[in-house]
């Protein structure tokens, strides 16, 4: 109930910032004269898809540590020695500000890194995974996540999801307009599109091409964590690299963990894909063995 809380005021929050630039802007009505604006309609899809993803990667450290419990640890604590990996790591990777680094309560093997820049980011591990791992095995998890802020990973993939939500926006509200208008018939030129069927309309064709856009997003997950993997490998040593993936695949031998219901799927990271055949597709998350392989022949 505390996520779904946090899920909702968040939404709304990011509802209530676009639809106040809007008004400022005075942006929002796109369809006049019985066409449409196109340049009014991208600007109104620029700002509700790369607005809300640029709004919630401003916000995704702080909700990271409200919905997945992350306690933040410091030098003096009891995990001291997972802040001196991290921080060692990130002066490596030539960071100026070291991340934050937390613990939160799980089972899972897992850890992720978030926050809005590099100067501003966060590395969170599960308890699971610092009772699975070795030292060895956890240095390169950590090395992973550090090779994903120095990428500068979190940006990316939110202008990536933004971009496409933008273009999804676009599309599915010139194709809903045009049947809006072909079920309007030859009879009521004059009359105006009913707004109710345009705008069931549009859902759907959000959800339709939402989906079919999935691809793309995964794809770029799946380079990105190739990208992260071979950072992972330069920041801690190849072979402790390859020893986090494996350990990992030993934990979670059969189970797909990139889309399984477990993990939230906005702060998961070092995850297995089992996918196979065109769901391969929807993962984002390369399969371990494949990463592993591709460490091994040194090709990423």
């Amino acid at each position: 109930m505390k996520r779904i809380f946090i899920f909702l005021a968040v939404s709304l929050l990011i509802s209530i910032t676009i639809s106040t630039i809007m008004s400022v802007l005075g942006v929002g009505h796109y369809i006049a004269n019985g066409g449409i604006q196109y340049g009014s309609l991208m600007l109104f899809c620029l700002l509700w898809g790369i607005g809300g993803s640029l709004i919630a990667l401003l916000l995704s450290k702080q909700l990271a540590k409200w919905t997945m419990g992350v306690q933040i640890v410091t030098l003096e604590g009891p995990h001291r020695n997972i802040v001196d990996k991290v921080h060692r790591l990130s002066r490596r990777a030539g960071l100026t500000e070291m991340p934050e680094v937390g613990i939160y309560q799980s089972g899972e093997v897992n850890a992720f890194a978030t926050g809005r820049s590099r100067n501003s980011s966060l590395v969170a591990v599960s308890t699971g995974l610092l009772s699975r791992m070795d030292d060895a095995e956890v240095e390169g998890v950590l090395a992973h996540e550090v090779a994903h802020i120095a990428n500068g990973d979190m940006v990316t993939m939110a202008l990536v999801q933004g971009v496409v939500n933008a273009f999804v926006m676009f599309f599915s509200r010139i194709i809903a307009f045009a049947i809006s208008q072909a079920m309007r018939g030859n009879d009521e030129d004059d009359a105006p599109v009913n707004p109710f069927v345009n705008m069931a309309i549009v859902f759907v064709l959000d959800i339709v091409l939402g989906f079919l856009a999935m691809p793309i997003i995964a794809w770029f997950s799946r380079y990105r964590e190739f990208r992260a993997d071979k950072g992972g490998a330069d920041l801690a040593g190849r072979e402790k690299m390859i020893a986090a993936l494996e350990s990992l695949q030993r934990a979670y031998p059969q189970l797909d963990v990139a889309d399984g219901p477990k993990a939230d799927p906005n702060f998961r990271s070092m995850q297995i894909s089992s996918k196979s055949g065109m769901m391969q597709l929807f993962s984002t998350h390369p399969p371990l063995d494949v990463r592993i392989a591709a460490l091994r022949k040194g090709s990423m």
